[in-house]
């Protein structure tokens, strides 16, 4: 049997035109999971384990959080996801949003697995597909360095020239350099042998800055598996690692910041409040 999950190996580039200029453009790999594929893929790959620890591994807790409040609820159909499945949790997460998910639908999750046992993915992303294929929904969920969670559906009204394209307030606490109150500018086209993701924060109609991840694919193979080792080692950490290193830079070059306890109110739908966003008791 032929897998549909691949590996993508991809570069990310962030550019940053306002306030004040910054790029910067890194080499990464990312896993493409057909999450019926998991079990599969948990007997055939020796460096891969499925809910189990592994040099790779992918838990299915650590995406759309289970049995959780989302806090700040910006609308009644805002639910907690109990599911204990990942696929069933995306199916209760879309019907959250008025979108039905049929049972035959596939769900490929774009991400970076737990290397080592740690995880951080600033965005995973969920393609959803009926089994002909066509465009049902996509969801970014986005992780801040707090480890809150937000995740953003583009239903398949969204779908436009090949890929879901979506401009929404962001209401979420990405970055201390980012306002909370900017626009995510998505346009998410579902992977096949590329990639091609783009998210832009939009402040004031003005796009302030630019966010591409873009891959070609590689067979999902113990030996692939080996190579992003070599050549990515511990990749999770190098990524909190450069997060805190472009901070730096942007302090050193006098960028605006913006406090986390500031604009509460304004930060809503996401999973994992931080501390900072409850009231004292």
């Amino acid at each position: 049997m032929d897998l549909r999950s691949r590996i993508f190996e991809c570069r990310v580039m962030h550019h940053r035109f306002s306030p004040r200029r910054h790029r910067f453009d890194y080499r990464i790999f990312m896993l493409a999971l057909d999450l019926d594929e998991l079990e599969l893929l948990d007997r055939r790959l020796h460096l891969f384990s499925a809910n189990a620890a592994n040099l790779f591994s992918l838990r299915e807790g650590d995406y759309l959080p289970r049995n959780e409040r989302v806090h700040n609820a910006s609308s009644a159909g805002a639910r907690e996801l109990t599911a204990t499945a990942l696929k069933a949790r995306v199916r209760d997460l879309l019907a959250a949003h008025a979108i039905a998910l049929p049972e035959d639908a596939r769900v490929e999750l774009v991400t970076l697995p737990r290397i080592a046992g740690y995880l951080f993915n600033p965005v995973s992303f969920f393609f959803c597909r009926d089994a002909a294929g066509r465009p049902l929904a996509a969801i970014a969920e986005v992780t801040n360095t707090f480890r809150e969670v937000k995740a953003f559906v583009l239903p398949a009204a969204s779908w436009r020239a090949g890929a879901f394209r979506l401009c929404v307030p962001k209401h979420f606490y990405v970055s201390p350099f980012s306002d909370v109150d900017v626009a995510f500018d998505f346009t998410l086209r579902p992977p096949g042998d590329r990639l091609a993701l783009a998210i832009d924060d939009l402040a004031g109609g003005e796009r302030t800055l630019v966010t591409t991840l873009t891959g070609v694919a590689r067979p999902l193979t113990d030996a692939g598996l080996a190579v992003c080792a070599m050549k990515y080692p511990l990749l999770t950490l190098q990524v909190i690692a450069r997060i805190h290193w472009h901070a730096l830079l942007l302090w050193l070059k006098r960028v605006p910041w913006f406090a986390k306890a500031a604009r509460t109110a304004d930060q809503r739908d996401l999973f994992r409040p931080h501390r900072s966003l409850k009231p004292a008791s």
